[in-house]
C-alpha cells in the first residue's frame, strides 16, 4: 500500500525537530520553496511537481527519488499540446490548400498554366530538405529559403519559355510568395510538433493524422467553394473533379510531409544534435512545465544517485542561481530531459560523464567540469586538454595515460587518483589541488610522451606529490621554436606592469633539445597562474611577431642600400630590449654613408657594454659603493667572456648588469629595485641553461648572492 501524502508543513516540523529520514515519503505537489532542508534524506522520495525553488539542500540525499510531473499537470500538458499542434498544423493546411486552390482554380490556370503549382512542390520540397540537412536555426532557415527561391527560380524560366513571359514571370512571382508563406507556416509546425514530440506529451501519429485530416478537410471545402461557384455559371464538369483531387492529394502530401519531418526533427533533438538545439530546449521546457523545480536552490554535496530526473528545473531563477557544486549524478535516470540553463548539465558529453563515470578514451576538450562530482570516475585514455576540472572531485579517477595539456585544475580533489603516464603539460594547480596518496609510475611533462618524469625508474611513495608541490608556485612557459630573447623581455616586463605588486622572477631557463625551450617562472602563493601565463603568451606573440616585422623591413632597407651603393655595406643594428623599443616604431633610424646603422633589429653589443661600463664607473665615485661597483665589474667582464653565450644573450645579459648598477646607485628607491629583482631572476635563468662547466655559472653562483645583499635585494 503506497504511503500517505505528507504534507510539507509536516516536514518542516518534524526537520525542526532534529528529523531528517524522509525516506520513501510522497510529496508530490507539496511546497519547500526557499527553506532549509540540508541534510535532510528524501531517498526513494516521491517528489513529482514538488517545488524546491531557492530551498537550501545542501548535502540533502535525493537518491533514487521519482521527480517529474503530476498526473494532473501530464494532462493539461497533452490538452496544451493538442491544442498547439491542431492550431499550427491547422494555420499550415489552410495556406498550403489556398495556394494549391489558387495554382489549379480555372480562372488561373487559363492564364498561367500549372507551372506556379510545380514552383510551389518543388520549392517546399527543396526547403524541407534543407531544414533536415541543415537543422533548424534561422541560418538553416534563410540558406533552405534560398534554395527553395533558386528552385522556384528554375522551374519558373522553364514555366516563362513555355507559357509567355508576362504570364510565366506573374506565375514565377506568385509561385515565391506562395513557397515562402507556405515554407514559414510549414516550419513553425515542424518546430512546435518536433518540441511537443520532445517533450513526450502527445504521439507524433496523433500529429500526423490530425493535420492529415485538417489539410484534407480545408482542401475539399476551399475547392469545393470555388467548384461550386463554377457550377452556378455552369461549367462544372471532369476539370472541376480533377482540381478537387490534386489539391485534396497536394494538401495531404504537405500535411504528411511536416508531420514526417517533426518525426525526424523530434529525433535528431533527442539523440542530442546541436542543429536542432532549439527545438529540444523548446520541448524539455514544455515537457518541465508543473515539474519538479530545484530553480535557484543549492545543492552543494547533494546526492541525486539513480534518481528519476525528467521534467525536472535546474535553470537559475529570477533571485539567485542554482547551486550544483559536488552533486552526484551517477546512475541518474532521464537527465538529459531536465531544464540546465547554462549549467554544466547542458552539455551531453558532460551528462553522460555525470551518469557513467565512464570516459574511457573519450575526449572532453575545452569541457566545463567545474565543480563536477566525479569520484571513482574512468578517465583512462581520456583527451582533458583545455578542460576547466577547477573545484572538482575526482577521488580514485582513474587517468592513467589522460592528456591534462593546459587543463584547469585550481582546488580540484585527486586524492587517491592513478596518473601514469598522463601528460601533465602546462597543467595549472595551485597550493589547494589535493594531490596526496596519487598512485603514480611516472607522467610526462610535454606532450608526445616527451619529459619523462623521472627519467628512468619509477616514482617513489610520496615523490609524486612533492615534484609537483614544489611547482606549484611557478608558471611554465613553454616554447617549442626557440626562444626570441628580446620579445621574451619585452614581454616578461609587460606582465610585471600589467600585474603591479606580484613578484615575478625567473626560477630556470631549461633547453630540452628540437627547439623546446622550458621558461619556468617563480610566482607568489595566490596568485591566478592560467592568467600570467595567458597574458605573458599573448604579449609574447605580439611582440615576437612586430620583431620579425621589423627585421624583415631592415633586410629589405639593406637589400635597397646595396644595391643603389653597388657594393657591399657595413650594417650595424641595435635594438633595446624594453618593450617600448619595439612597440614604437619611431625609434628606428637610417643613416646612409660609408656606413649605414640601421636601429630596429640585433642588439650592439659594444654600445651596450660601454652604457653598463659608465654606470658601474658612475657607482664607483661613491666610495660607500666601491666594492658593489667592483662585483659588477667582475660580473660584467664574466659575461663578455662567455663563449657559451650568443652576442645578443651577452648584450641581454649586460643590460640586466645595469639595471642592477642603477639599481645600487638609489638604495632608498624601492620603485628602482623591482626591476632589479626581474634582472637577478633573468640572470640566474639564463645561466641555468648553461653547462655546468661554463665559468659565466661559476662567476653568478659566487657575485650573484654578494650583490642582491649588497643592494639589499
Amino acid at each position: 500500500m503506497p504511503p500517505p501524502v505528507m504534507k510539507a508543513s509536516e516536514v518542516l516540523s518534524r526537520y525542526a525537530n532534529g528529523e531528517r529520514k524522509f525516506c520513501n515519503a510522497d510529496l508530490r505537489g507539496q511546497s519547500f520553496k526557499g527553506k532549509d532542508l540540508s541534510g535532510a534524506d528524501f531517498s526513494e522520495a516521491d517528489i513529482h511537481s514538488a517545488n524546491f525553488t531557492n530551498a537550501i539542500l545542501k548535502g540533502a540525499n535525493f537518491s533514487a527519488a521519482k521527480a517529474g510531473l503530476q498526473r494532473r499537470w501530464m494532462i493539461l500538458q497533452l490538452v496544451l499540446s493538442l491544442v498547439l499542434s491542431a492550431l499550427f498544423n491547422f494555420i499550415a493546411a489552410i495556406l498550403n490548400a489556398f495556394f494549391i486552390y489558387i495554382f489549379l482554380a480555372d480562372s488561373f490556370v487559363k492564364d498561367y498554366g500549372y507551372v506556379p503549382g510545380i514552383c510551389f512542390i518543388l520549392a517546399m520540397a527543396v526547403i524541407f530538405w534543407a531544414i533536415a540537412r541543415q537543422g533548424f536555426t534561422i541560418k538553416a532557415l534563410m540558406t533552405s529559403a534560398g534554395e527553395g527561391a533558386v528552385a522556384v527560380a528554375v522551374a519558373g524560366a522553364v514555366g516563362v519559355a513555355g507559357a509567355g513571359a508576362s504570364a510565366g514571370a506573374v506565375g514565377v512571382a506568385v509561385a515565391v510568395a506562395g513557397a515562402v508563406v507556405g515554407a514559414v507556416a510549414g516550419a513553425v509546425a515542424v518546430a512546435v510538433a518536433g518540441a511537443v514530440a520532445v517533450a513526450g506529451a502527445v504521439a507524433v501519429a496523433g500529429a500526423v493524422a490530425g493535420a492529415v485530416a485538417v489539410a484534407g478537410a480545408v482542401a475539399v471545402a476551399v475547392v469545393g467553394a470555388g467548384a461550386g461557384a463554377d457550377a452556378g455559371a455552369g461549367a462544372v464538369g471532369v476539370a472541376v473533379a480533377v482540381a478537387v483531387g490534386v489539391a485534396v492529394a497536394g494538401a495531404v502530401a504537405v500535411a504528411v510531409a511536416v508531420a514526417l519531418l517533426s518525426s525526424y526533427v523530434a529525433w535528431r533533438a533527442l539523440k542530442g544534435d546541436e542543429k536542432f538545439a532549439f527545438v529540444r530546449t523548446t520541448g524539455v521546457a514544455f515537457g518541465a512545465l508543473g515539474g519538479t523545480s530545484f530553480r535557484g536552490a543549492d545543492l552543494t554535496g547533494t546526492n541525486f544517485a539513480a534518481a528519476t530526473l525528467k521534467s525536472t528545473s535546474f535553470n537559475h531563477s529570477r533571485q539567485q542561481p542554482t547551486v550544483l557544486t559536488h552533486v552526484c549524478w551517477k546512475d541518474a535516470q532521464k537527465l538529459d530531459r531536465v531544464r540546465a540553463g547554462d549549467s554544466l548539465l547542458s552539455s551531453a558529453v558532460v551528462r553522460e560523464l555525470l551518469v557513467t563515470r565512464n570516459g574511457y578514451k573519450k575526449s572532453y576538450i575545452r569541457a566545463n567540469l567545474r565543480d563536477a562530482d566525479l569520484t571513482g570516475v574512468n578517465l583512462n585514455c581520456a583527451n582533458l586538454q583545455w578542460a576547466d576540472l577547477s573545484g572538482a572531485i575526482l577521488q580514485r579517477a582513474d587517468l592513467r595515460e589522460a592528456n591534462l595539456r593546459e587543463t584547469l585544475a585550481l582546488g580540484t580533489d585527486f586524492r587517491n587518483a592513478s596518473f601514469t603516464a598522463a601528460c601533465l603539460e602546462a597543467w595549472n594547480i595551485d597550493d589547494k589541488t589535493k594531490l596526496d596518496e596519487i598512485d603514480c609510475q611516472h607522467v610526462y611533462l610535454l606532450r608526445d610522451q616527451q619529459e619523462r618524469r623521472p627519467s628512468s625508474g619509477d616514482f617513489a611513495p610520496g615523490e609524486f606529490t612533492k615534484l609537483f608541490q614544489e611547482m606549484l608556485d611557478t608558471v611554465d612557459l613553454i616554447f617549442r621554436n626557440g626562444v626570441d630573447w628580446k620579445a621574451f623581455t619585452a614581454a616578461f616586463q609587460q606582465v610585471q606592469v600589467e600585474n603591479e605588486g606580484t613578484e615575478l622572477s625567473i626560477q630556470s631557463i631549461e633547453n630540452k633539445g628540437d627547439g623546446v625551450i622550458v621558461v619556468r617562472v617563480n610566482v607568489p602563493p595566490e596568485t591566478d597562474k592560467a592568467k600570467i601565463h595567458s597574458q605573458f603568451t599573448q604579449n609574447y606573440e605580439v611582440l615576437a611577431a612586430r620583431l620579425e616585422e621589423k627585421e624583415r623591413h631592415v633586410a629589405f632597407l639593406e637589400g635597397v642600400v646595396n644595391q643603389l651603393a653597388g657594393k657591399p655595406t657595413t650594417v650595424e643594428v641595435n635594438v633595446k630590449a624594453e618593450s617600448k623599443a619595439m612597440t614604437d616604431s619611431k625609434d628606428q633610424s637610417i643613416q646612409v654613408g660609408r656606413d649605414m646603422n640601421l636601429s630596429g633589429s640585433t642588439l650592439n653589443l659594444g654600445e651596450i657594454s660601454g652604457s653598463v661600463t659608465n654606470t658601474i664607473n658612475q657607482l664607483a665615485s661613491n666610495p660607500q659603493a666601491t666594492q658593489l661597483a667592483d662585483l659588477l665589474k667582475q660580473l660584467q667582464t664574466a659575461i663578455e667572456a662567455e663563449p657559451q653565450l650568443s652576442d645578443d644573450d651577452k648584450a641581454l645579459a649586460l643590460e640586466q648588469t645595469g639595471k642592477l648598477a642603477e639599481a645600487a646607485q638609489k638604495p632608498s628607491d624601492e620603485t628602482a629595485k623591482k626591476p632589479a629583482k626581474l634582472a637577478v631572476g633573468f640572470l640566474k635563468g639564463l645561466v641555468s641553461a648553461l653547462p655546468d662547466t661554463a665559468k659565466l655559472a661559476e662567476a653568478c653562483a659566487k657575485l650573484l648572492p654578494l650583490i642582491t645583499s649588497l643592494i639589499g635585494l
